[in-house]
């Protein structure tokens, strides 16, 4: 590796529970928040300057929350279970109330994926059982991970598959997406990351891939700048590349199982963004990790 792997700045504990999602929600008001789902049902929301948790919601029927998300200009939180079902929570005035919740039908692992079509307009995917006929008209496009190891890109409006692409041997544990470079990375079992394009015919195109050294990737996360890459371990390591070359340069050891969640900080200051790491050990570290300046390519 290029550069000392660092040591993590301070650790969240008390989730009482493996963390399988995290997300930040550093601009809103003067307090930068780190909710966390957990295997035992329960969303935490952390408080980073105090580095405690200034609220605890317990939902999903005690079953385990697998994704959080929070609407940017409203106190409202959305969350995914096991319990097949997706709630919306206002979280505004101290209130932990469910306001509306879907029905999935699917008890998997696969995450919801949210995508405001426009202002105050969101669409959301998940896995279920069937699928709803959407409005016709040009819409936004899907890119979804099987268990074949196959990804697909789909036409939501159509409800068509555009494109194909066989990226791994194995089932597809997370996949992420760069809008603005039409690029993304996939992870599954094996001990590989695969990169694929997505051209101006709105086809899948792999492209390159790196062999990590043990298998098993939990989930993947590109920070909002596009310059790095994380990578959550079976192995229980964090792994950072250069987003662009995909060029390995830290592994970050610290948990005593497996790394199931990853997510960088959206604070605008740079010199605020951390990466956060969720274990199956009930413990969630936070970096503080090459920062503007760095050479990440």
């Amino acid at each position: 590796m290029s550069r000392p792997a660092p040591s993590p700045i301070y650790t969240l504990r008390g989730a009482g529970g493996p963390l399988n999602t995290l997300h930040f929600s550093c601009n809103r008001g003067d307090t930068p928040l780190l909710f966390s789902g957990s295997g035992k049902g329960a969303i935490h929301m952390w408080n980073l300057n105090t580095r405690r948790a200034e609220k605890i919601v317990e939902g999903h029927s005690g079953s385990s929350v697998i994704w959080v998300s929070t609407l940017q200009v409203t106190d409202t939180l959305i969350s995914q279970g096991r319990d097949m079902q997706v709630c919306l929570w206002d979280l505004s005035e101290g209130r932990s109330e469910v306001m509306d919740s879907v029905w999935t039908g699917s008890v998997g692992f696969c995450q919801c994926s949210m995508l405001e079509t426009s202002p105050g307009t969101r669409l959301l995917a998940f896995a279920g059982q069937q699928t709803e006929e959407p409005d016709s008209g040009h819409g936004p496009l899907l890119v979804a991970g099987y268990e074949d190891g196959s990804l697909l890109l789909w036409d939501v409006t159509q409800r068509s598959i555009l494109s194909r692409a066989k990226a791994h041997p194995e089932p597809i544990m997370c996949l992420t997406f760069d809008i603005k470079r039409l690029r993304g990375v996939s992870g599954s079992s094996e001990n590989k990351l695969s990169t694929w394009m997505l051209d101006r015919q709105n086809n899948l195109q792999l492209q390159d891939y790196v062999t990590l050294v043990n298998p098993g990737v939990s989930q993947l996360c590109i920070r909002e700048d596009g310059k790095l890459l994380s990578a959550a371990g079976w192995d229980h390591r964090v792994r950072i590349f250069g987003w662009k070359k995909l060029r390995p340069l830290a592994v970050l050891q610290y948990h005593t199982d497996m790394v199931l969640s990853v997510a960088f900080s959206d604070h605008q200051d740079p010199r605020q963004r951390l990466l956060a790491a969720g274990s199956k050990d009930h413990r969630i570290s936070l970096w503080s990790i090459y920062n503007e300046g760095a050479d990440t390519g």
